[in-house]
């Protein structure tokens, strides 16, 4: 087999169903598998899955034992060459398997291959590719000084990087397991740091693939409250700990702790956006209008992707079924609607509701039909 596709779960059943919707559409031509890892969300995602998708392999883990042990779990059990560990609050296109696939087989040096990452509004996600977080790189950032953190590769190039986020990680099996896979002292955040520098430390290359993009709601599934600030910058601790013992690391803990309280600070200021003047639909189901509509006290136009392409937008929803479109075409679309204020929400195939995020401090917005 080519590849398995790995997908941690824990309580987003709407932002899985969206995701496995895409996979399946991306892994048509492939020899691949989807394997669902639900990490005892204890909700309707294991139901979900077996109903609607009856092809995909789901594990149940009998515990939330975080990130990295419930894909390791999943990618125990994986019989492709290559892996992709993939979130379940992410849309791929089409052709995004094949295409990271074929670039992965030119570069015999691979250690992961990860790509261009998009919010649910189209805008770029910065950390899609990164430098390995020294702790002055580390402190720079804290500081406000972030050129050294973000790696200079332009977005849309492909090419070597340094570290990768793990919405997207793309590796062969072997070599994942040759260093270790990912590290189960981390419960959640920083794994995929430690995992990327690994590669790196064992003579392996990372490669960011630009000319890929995937929609990743960047957690809006996630929501940024005091426990989430603690598991994340806990994890930074511990990759300092574990890969720089050697330097002198007297300032990491309390400069760690001093951008926890920025951090909340900044998501406390976070601005709303603007009111909404309309609502554009890209629909093949009718029923479909006339439920958003008792939901949305707005005006409702009937689009299509020629209207949608060739004009600019500004604080409108724009709702997409995917009957209608390639995903592909759907964040195509996100990207050419962005920064105007405009949101989004996405209707997988044969579901009834509506699935988007306009913030990465909020947790994304469903509208059920």
């Amino acid at each position: 087999m080519k590849l398995s596709v790995v997908i941690l779960n824990y309580k987003v059943p709407y932002h899985l169903m969206l995701c496995l919707d895409s996979v399946e559409r991306a892994i048509k031509n492939l020899d691949a598998e989807i394997i669902v890892v639900d990490n005892n969300s204890q909700d309707e995602s294991e139901a979900w899955v077996k109903r609607y998708f009856p092809s995909v392999i789901c594990i149940e883990n009998s515990d939330n034992s975080g990130f990295s042990k419930g894909n390791n779990l999943g990618i125990k059990q994986a019989k492709g060459t290559y892996i992709c560990l993939l979130n379940p609050d992410t849309v791929v296109g089409e052709n995004c398997f094949v295409n990271a696939l074929a670039y992965a087989e030119k570069n015999e040096d691979l250690g992961a291959l990860g790509v261009r990452l998009i919010s649910g509004t189209g805008e770029y996600l910065k950390e899609s590719k990164r430098q390995v977080p020294t702790p002055r790189v580390a402190l720079e950032k804290m500081m406000g000084y972030d050129k050294n953190y973000y790696h200079p590769l332009h977005f849309a190039k492909n090419g070597k990087v340094q570290v990768l986020v793990g919405a997207f990680m793309l590796m062969r099996k072997d070599r994942y397991w040759e260093v270790g896979g990912l590290d189960e002292d981390y419960f959640m955040y920083g794994e995929d740091i430690d995992l990327s520098y690994k590669f790196l430390k064992k003579g392996y290359q990372n490669y960011y693939l630009g000319s890929e993009r995937v929609i990743h709601f960047k957690g809006e599934s996630t929501v940024k409250d005091e426990k989430y600030r603690e598991r994340f910058f806990g994890a930074m601790h511990l990759f300092y700990k574990k890969h720089f013992k050697e330097k002198n690391l007297g300032l990491i803990k309390p400069g760690l702790k001093l951008l926890e309280g920025l951090y909340a600070l900044k998501t406390q200021q976070r601005n709303k956006p603007q009111n909404l003047k309309q609502i554009l639909c890209i629909e093949t189901e009718p029923e479909h209008n006339r439920a958003i509509l008792k939901q949305v006290d707005l005006p409702l136009h009937l689009a299509d992707k020629k209207l949608i392409l060739k004009k600019d937008f500004y604080a409108s929803l724009i709702i997409v079924e995917a009957k209608a479109l390639a995903y592909e075409e759907i964040i195509y679309i996100i990207q050419k609607q962005k920064a105007k204020q405009n949101r989004f929400r996405l209707i997988p195939s044969n579901f009834n509701f509506a699935l988007g995020s306009d913030s990465s401090f909020t947790q994304g917005e469903i509208i059920k039909f």
